[in-house]
């Protein structure tokens, strides 16, 4: 999936479908996917979310799931013990921060500039420890540009990683389709 992704972002016909989204339940479904991932590593998956966050927002849910999917996994697999934490907020007003943090491994400052370039990894020697095709962080910031927004990286070698995804904030009063609410 990475590769097509990455086929369909050189060609430039990936594309973003913003919709109406209850952010409650999109983080709800993130988590729901990725505690057992943190349970098999004793590890502890929080979430926050800001109480200033309007219910409902335009977004691309699926590419935004991908994007903490990607995040979370990364964040789980450097990590061999404490916590890993997505923390959703307003941020300058405008802005939806969805930050996610581990008290990992870390990455050395100089490798931080590389990660997000194809085939790039953490540790590229020839012992790694870690899968993976090296695609997902470049796909992630890719997708973050399309949606608007973008995708840092900050890091403390021993002392973990924080990698926040920045997007417009656009709040809604419509409701997704298929919303039943709680009344």
């Amino acid at each position: 999936n990475d590769i097509l992704d990455m086929a369909k972002l050189e060609a430039g016909t990936l594309s973003v479908s913003p919709e109406p989204v209850e952010l409650h339940s999109l983080v709800g479904d993130v988590q729901q996917l990725m505690q057992p991932l943190a349970a098999v590593k004793s590890l502890a998956l929080e979430v926050k979310v800001g109480a200033a966050l309007p219910e409902f927002v335009v977004l691309d849910g699926t590419r935004v799931r991908q994007v903490l999917y990607n995040l979370i996994s990364n964040a789980i697999k450097f990590t061999d013990h404490g916590r890993v934490t997505l923390d959703v907020q307003r941020v300058d007003g405008e802005w939806l921060a969805l930050a996610v943090t581990d008290t990992g491994v870390g990455i050395e400052p100089a490798t931080l500039p590389r990660l997000f370039q194809r085939f790039a990894q953490g540790d590229d020697s020839p012992s790694r420890r870690h899968g993976g095709t090296g695609l997902g962080l470049e796909i992630s910031r890719n997708l973050a540009h399309l949606m608007g927004g973008d995708l840092t990286a900050q890091s403390t070698p021993g002392r973990g990683s924080r990698f926040e995804l920045r997007l417009p904030l656009r709040a809604t009063d419509e409701q997704p389709a298929g919303f039943a609410s709680a009344l």
